[in-house]
């Protein structure tokens, strides 16, 4: 059984992969710890699946907004990698944070869908 978990709690996290997701995607690549160095679409496909689902769980009244907004986000930070000189931006990324974002989604309504969230939608 999965434990509620506050709001307040999910919002922190979510925010604090939304920076720890810029600044992943922003360093030269020299600089990210060697843990993270994975297939990168499928780095792409994780790390957004988690933004969605985090972002769902805490502004679950704001389903539109957290989904649109994480495509966007994606889209920034492919365009600033292009831009940056030291990343390169690639629209398949994009294609896999859109993939990770339906992952997330899908899993966020599982989760109401189930009951395991203690309410029904």
């Amino acid at each position: 059984m999965v434990m509620m978990i506050d709001s307040k709690l999910w919002k922190t996290a979510f925010w604090a992969l939304v920076l720890a997701t810029l600044w992943l995607s922003l360093v030269p690549v020299e600089h990210i710890p060697s843990a993270f160095n994975f297939w990168d679409k499928a780095q792409h496909a994780l790390g957004f699946s988690a933004l969605a689902y985090f972002g769902l769980m805490g502004h679950t009244r704001l389903v539109r907004q957290v989904v649109l907004g994480l495509l966007a986000f994606g889209v920034a930070i492919e365009v600033t990698q292009h831009l940056s000189g030291w990343r390169y931006g690639d629209w398949q990324d994009w294609v896999a944070d859109c993939f990770g974002v339906l992952i997330g989604y899908a899993a966020w309504t599982f989760y109401l869908r189930t009951g395991l969230s203690g309410r029904r939608s």
